[in-house]
């Protein structure tokens, strides 16, 4: 390691901050970990954190091994949190083979994180044209133009269809039949606090049993 390597992991090493906005108490917490979700997003969205819907999915291919990319929420149900996707993509076809993902949110300015884990689950036909008609056009067309994950030649590729598929659907393109939402039903919900000295607060909500409808059990972690 040169000496201006060593200086410069000496200053990532020193850099830190001691988390004092707030706290997270069980009496406060409930004991619906989405209905708590939504007050946290909601009080994000209130604080105008960037990107406030944006977060982390990581998921599993066949020979197990883990990739994660960011991703927008697009939806919180009760039974879960919705996404669009190509399901022809890469994440698409690790779904496909495994269900199995994992969530992370990040609000630093709120000192939060949120870690979910659950079933990716496809949403219906009819709620995925309902949300791929609320797109913008470029947004639509671009769902047709790329095939998402491939190796491609150059970015003319994707002008180049982009044209295409405008010339052939003009301001109404169909949902393509790749493309759709996922439902991510949950069966562990953590919720991080940041605190001071390091002692975070952490509640873990999981389901008493393999089910969407068992209810749920809270439980304090160690930071």
């Amino acid at each position: 390691m040169s000496q201006a390597q060593a200086i410069e992991s000496k200053q990532i090493a020193a850099i830190r901050q001691d988390y004092q906005r707030a706290a997270l108490d069980e009496s406060e917490a409930g004991h619906d970990p989405i209905a708590l979700f939504r007050r946290w997003f909601d009080e994000a969205v209130h604080a105008q954190v960037a990107e406030v819907n944006a977060f982390s999915l990581s998921t599993v291919n066949e020979a197990g091994r883990p990739s994660a990319r960011i991703l927008l929420l697009k939806g919180i149900e009760h039974d879960g949190f919705t996404f669009f996707t190509n399901y022809q993509s890469a994440k698409g076809q690790h779904i496909e083979q495994q269900c199995a993902v994992a969530l992370v949110f990040l609000w630093a300015p709120l000192e939060r994180q949120v870690r979910i884990e659950g079933f990716a689950l496809k949403v219906s036909d009819e709620e995925s044209d309902a949300y791929y008609r609320s797109r913008p056009l470029g947004s639509r067309l671009g769902a047709w133009a790329s095939p998402q994950s491939t190796v491609i030649a150059s970015r003319d590729v994707l002008e180049a269809e982009e044209a295409r598929y405008k010339a052939q659907w003009g301001d109404s393109p169909p949902r393509p039949p790749h493309w759709g939402g996922y439902r991510v039903v949950p069966d562990m919900i953590e919720f991080w606090q940041g605190r001071s000295s390091r002692l975070h607060d952490r509640l873990r909500y999981r389901r008493a049993a393999p089910s969407a409808q068992a209810p749920w059990q809270r439980e304090r972690l160690a930071p």
